[in-house]
């Protein structure tokens, strides 16, 4: 088969991920051409990307886009040591770098959700209908959409007579991030989708929100247009189908359960996990002086790129400064933290307990001085601000505000036990990295975690009917964790050991998306 992969991201191109979905989309296509099939994979330049010295001009596309005629521009690029059967693909128009020359993501008014992006992504979307008519990819098989960033060439796979011809090729819709819809709306706007494509003769109550009826939905849209909707774990296909009920701690399927329970009704939906990538090499851990050291001069280099000096880096140079000058006889136990600061990751962590304090001040309590929690990630703003001042009055809690991927895998092969607290997760990658490392992870039972996460035999869960028990829940794990680390460190070792020997293989999940998503 050709399959065709349409996305924001692919990390397979310097420059080209923000989150997961870069990691899925370089390794996917991989395994799939080990399994024989021909994969290309196509992505927006963000005003950069067609300039390095390994792309090149292929052809470009006329379309027309809210009203006026744009050319875009596709370029292949050769990434070293590829599979021949993995071709990468970069289009280039001016308002793809809209936000700024190497910016994947804007960050638009609260009032204005989405718009510089949905906008921006619509003609990518129409572009690439446009390249698949000219054949610039060959003929495609398949059609593999990632998120709602590529749910428009649904749209108009299923209402534009211009690109009728691609409802001969099978589509397949996958939901990296559900909390996440793109949501615009239908009209009365210069970011809506009659502006885009005033012509559409589209049925409104197939692509509309659910609770916003004069809203587009591009999330809702591709899960009732493409021939098969897929989830990056089979756990949280099974949460999905239900609604949200965020009073007892429960994020489902966002608004949009009822068209996914259709979809696993009409045998649409489907649950395949993502993987791993396991390289040996890349285990080696550093001396304890050195990794701090390491933190350091990370977290320099953060405060140096800034006109004024944050908080949160004066409070971790300060911190790390001091265990890098004394000689530490024992080495402490080391818990560890890697995401985006988000209301998913940090929303327990925030929770407030009866005495007033919050479940990481409790969980700090209980770790004393007989250890670090090192948290690596950067997001929201107010989360960043709650984890600066818990790292002020904690000297045990070191906050490391920015992201580093060297510091990053530091991180892994140093920690003693991995904190993944996620309120919500559809799959989850950092369990899989920390658990590679040989790092057991205390996680939430959701999603993913607990497609990936054995209790007590390769890692620690906790659950919760309601964010409050949640986070006791939470704090009670991490004491037994940590009393069964340094009290029995045997047993410890043979859950890390564990940890270590699991595999989540990408091999595993290509062969489950040719048989389950594209034959």
């Amino acid at each position: 088969m050709n399959i065709l992969m349409v996305s924001a991201e692919n990390d397979a191109l310097p420059g080209g991920k923000v989150g997961g979905i870069g990691d899925v989309v370089r390794d996917m296509p991989k395994a799939l051409a080990a399994e024989g099939e021909q994969v290309n994979v196509v992505m927006p330049n963000y005003g950069i990307l067609h300039e390095v010295d390994k792309a090149q001009f292929i052809q470009s596309v006329t379309v027309m886009f809210a009203g006026e005629s744009q050319e875009v521009s596709f370029y292949k690029y050769t990434v070293e040591n590829s599979d021949k059967n993995v071709t990468q693909w970069i289009a280039h128009h001016p308002l793809f770098s809209s936000c700024g020359v190497g910016s994947v993501y804007c960050d638009d008014a609260n009032n204005r959700p989405f718009a510089t992006d949905a906008t921006k992504f619509a003609l990518f979307n129409a572009a690439v209908g446009q390249a698949i008519k000219a054949h610039m990819f060959g003929p495609i098989d398949v059609l593999h959409l990632h998120d709602w960033h590529t749910a428009v060439l649904s749209v108009l796979r299923s209402y534009d007579p211009q690109y009728e011809a691609l409802k001969l090729i099978r589509t397949t819709y996958t939901i990296h991030n559900l909390a996440l819809q793109g949501i615009r709306p239908l009209s009365g706007d210069e970011s809506s989708l009659e502006t885009w494509f005033p012509d559409l003769n589209y049925d409104v109550n197939v692509i509309n929100d659910p609770s916003y009826h004069h809203c587009f939905n591009p999330m809702r849209a591709a899960i009732n247009l493409c021939d098969k909707v897929h989830a990056v774990s089979p756990n949280y296909t099974k949460e999905i189908v239900k609604p949200s009920n965020y009073e007892q701690g429960f994020f489902g399927g966002e608004g949009l359960e009822n068209d996914l329970q259709r979809a696993s009704n009409e045998n649409r939906l489907f649950g395949i996990l993502n993987g791993c990538e396991y390289d040996d090499s890349k285990r080696k851990a550093l001396s304890l002086n050195n990794f701090f050291s390491l933190c350091e001069n990370e977290v320099l280099k953060w405060a140096g790129n800034q006109t004024i000096l944050a908080s949160a880096h004066l409070i971790a140079s300060t911190r790390l400064g001091k265990l890098t000058s004394k000689k530490i006889a024992k080495r402490p136990f080391i818990m560890t933290s890697v995401g985006r600061i988000t209301n998913q990751k940090v929303l327990l962590l925030q929770q407030q307990m009866t005495d007033g304090q919050s479940a990481l001040q409790h969980i700090l309590n209980e770790l004393g001085n007989k250890g670090i929690f090192l948290l690596l990630g950067s997001g929201d703003v107010e989360f960043e601000q709650f984890l600066t001042q818990i790292a002020g009055r904690n000297s045990n809690f070191i906050f490391l505000k920015g992201y580093s991927e060297t510091l990053s895998d530091a991180i892994y092969n140093m920690g003693d036990l991995f904190m993944m607290p996620s309120s919500f997760e559809p799959c989850g990658i950092s369990q899989m990295l920390s658990m590679r490392a040989g790092q057991p992870c205390i996680a939430h039972s959701v999603g993913g975690l607990t497609d990936t996460i054995k209790d007590h035999e390769n890692g620690f869960l906790f659950d919760g009917d309601t964010q409050f028990n949640q986070a006791i829940n939470m704090i009670s794990c991490f004491k037994n964790t940590l009393s069964l680390c340094l009290k029995e460190p045997k047993k410890y070792k043979e859950i890390s050991d564990n940890a270590s020997k699991t595999r989540f293989l990408w091999s595993d999940s290509a062969k489950r998306y040719i048989s389950d998503l594209y034959q």
